[in-house]
């Protein structure tokens, strides 16, 4: 393997929003990049893909396993409960000493089998836990790094233009870590859908914005409300997959995931009626774009009152 990680060969599982922000930067640095989304098999959802690489200079392969053995580095950006399924897939492909870097919001016991799983291959595991939203910061965003190769990869990834920092060294605790905050974050969201859309409906909104000013004055909230509106209505399934993961870490701490079970329904309630056009259709330019969060509320109401 060469020793230049920019001459290296990445792999991307997973050409979603993630995937093709990863794409666009390590290419924007002249590194090869290709890519294989389980998408591309359907010629409905193939195309836009396709469309992408061709603009970016990104080549798509045929399978997982075709990815990994052409790779130096695989990067698995999946939903949260494809991890395992994915390193499975990509473990016939794995050449020796190449380095597989799990992207994914997974569970710490996903992220051991998927090490467990890699290891068998010859490969080098790692696990990654991405500290929060992609978008704003792209490859800059912050990356922790877990598992007994974190310290090597980190210097690899930093010169590939990531902002990766290495953890522990036992499999699991940076993932944990992700899946903790995940509780808050993502519950917050949900949370926050919930109490302003029902704040809408009964014309209290002014009243709970302002209240909400006073106890928590360092946060802007109709800017945040938007952009929780925003991100759950796009990426509702895989936050509720996400959350699905993260009720299965609270619950081997020994908790009953009351919080994170709650806040995973009502981030795939939001994917449903999103897949069901309630907020206009997806991938159009106004999707999920509104700069006023009561234009989604007043969209659910709207819909509840038909139903």
């Amino acid at each position: 393997m060469d020793t230049d990680p920019k001459r290296w060969r990445t792999g991307l599982v997973g050409y979603g929003e993630v995937g093709r922000i990863l794409a666009e930067d390590l290419r924007a640095q002249g590194v090869a990049v290709f890519a294989y989304d389980a998408k591309l098999d359907r010629p409905d959802a193939a195309a836009p893909l396709r469309a992408h690489a061709s603009t970016h200079g990104v080549e798509l392969v045929a399978s997982h396993a075709a990815l990994a053995a052409a790779a130096d580095l695989v990067v698995s950006a999946v939903t949260a409960s494809q991890a395992v399924a994915v390193a499975e897939a990509c473990a016939p492909g794995l050449r020796p000493g190449s380095w597989f870097l799990d992207f994914n919001s997974a569970s710490p016991g996903a992220k051991q089998r998927a090490a467990a799983i890699v290891d068998a291959a010859d490969a080098r595991y790692v696990e990654g836990a991405v500290m929060t939203s992609v978008p704003p910061h792209r490859i800059r965003v912050p990356l922790l790094l877990g598992g007994p190769h974190a310290a090597a990869l980190e210097p690899r990834l930093e010169a590939l233009g990531f902002a990766a920092r290495a953890g522990s060294q036992t499999l699991g605790v940076v993932s944990a870590t992700k899946m903790c905050r995940s509780v808050m974050i993502k519950g917050l969201e949900a949370m926050v859908i919930e109490s302003f859309t029902a704040a809408r409906r009964f014309g209290v909104e002014d009243a709970v914005l302002g209240s909400l000013r006073e106890t928590f004055p360092g946060i802007d909230w109709e800017t945040q409300g938007a952009y929780f509106f925003q991100r759950a209505i796009e990426h509702g399934r895989r936050r509720a997959e996400e959350m699905r993961e993260v009720a299965r870490t609270v619950r081997d701490a020994g908790l009953e995931p009351w919080s994170a079970a709650g806040t995973a329904e009502r981030q795939a309630w939001i994917a449903d009626r999103a897949d069901d056009g309630w907020f206009g259709a997806r991938g159009t330019p106004g999707f999920a774009r509104s700069a006023d969060w009561r234009a989604e509320a007043d969209r659910i109401l709207a819909h509840l009152e038909k139903d």
